[in-house]
């Protein structure tokens, strides 16, 4: 439904159509009368389930998901609003570990989660633990086989209808949190069934802000669809990450997600 984690990934709705007929104009009789060609009929929303279960199709499939065990990500990303670019590394390993690391203008940022605690580590507010609603956050993108477990990381799904995302119809989901709070949104391609925005609520250091998450280039990497493309905002802040190897069943040591020793 980023690149903390790269997300993994609705259903087509079947189109139905009424044939409206044409009413006999004044002085004419019925039998002279033409019908007006069938109008189409807005598409029916799906549920819930239905654009979930698409989900996890449209990614690939439940066996195709679970052949796999770890991925490594590498890009490039680009934050044009502050004139800075860099490099970004993701290391993923089932059932829910994961560390970024991003380079920009020879600082490094790093986060991981080892499946039970999450840290981060930068210039700014150095290597510290989370805890709470940051906690709670970065364990749920841990997840590796998200589209297989999304009911399990939110209590209610509730579709609030259709949006437009770029040029794209999409189904509009409200996800509601185990933590309480606003819930997240979750927008699925309603012809494809793969996701194109998250908007969530993202915890830190400088408080709570609104995070969104828009997800392009969707290629097949040993059977299932990862987006290579990701653009992210939060805040006044804005970047792009673009992907240019993912490899997957790659031997990842679960001491690289622990957090480091203190210097």
């Amino acid at each position: 439904m980023g690149n903390r984690r790269l997300v993994r990934k609705g259903l087509v709705a079947v189109a139905g159509a009424w044939l409206i007929l044409g009413a006999p104009a004044h002085g004419q009789s019925a039998a002279t009368t033409t019908a007006k060609p069938p109008a189409s009929a807005p598409a029916p929303i799906p549920s819930a389930d239905q654009i979930l279960n698409r989900y996890v199709e449209a990614t690939g499939g439940r066996a195709a998901w679970q052949k796999l065990t770890s991925r490594v990500s590498r890009g490039t990303i680009d934050a044009p609003s502050m004139n800075m670019s860099g490099t970004i590394e993701v290391y993923e390993k089932a059932p829910n570990r994961v560390l970024v690391v991003v380079v920009m203008a020879g600082a490094q940022f790093r986060q991981g989660f080892d499946g039970a605690a999450g840290w981060s580590d930068d210039p700014q507010n150095g290597l510290r633990e989370q805890a709470g609603p940051e906690l709670a956050e970065t364990r749920r993108d841990a997840d590796f086989y998200r589209p297989l477990n999304l009911r399990g990381l939110y209590t209610k799904f509730t579709v609030r209808g259709r949006e437009k995302i770029r040029d794209r119809d999409a189904y509009l989901i409200e996800a509601s949190l185990p933590e309480g709070g606003e819930p997240d949104k979750l927008y699925f391609d309603a012809q494809t069934g793969l996701p194109l925005r998250l908007i969530s609520r993202r915890h830190g250091p400088e408080g709570n802000t609104e995070f969104q998450e828009d997800f392009e280039d969707y290629r097949e990497v040993d059977g299932v669809q990862l987006p290579f493309t990701i653009h992210q905002s939060g805040g006044a802040a804005l970047v792009t990450i673009h992907i240019s190897e993912a490899r997957q069943n790659v031997p990842i040591d679960d001491s690289q997600f622990a957090r480091p020793a203190v210097q």
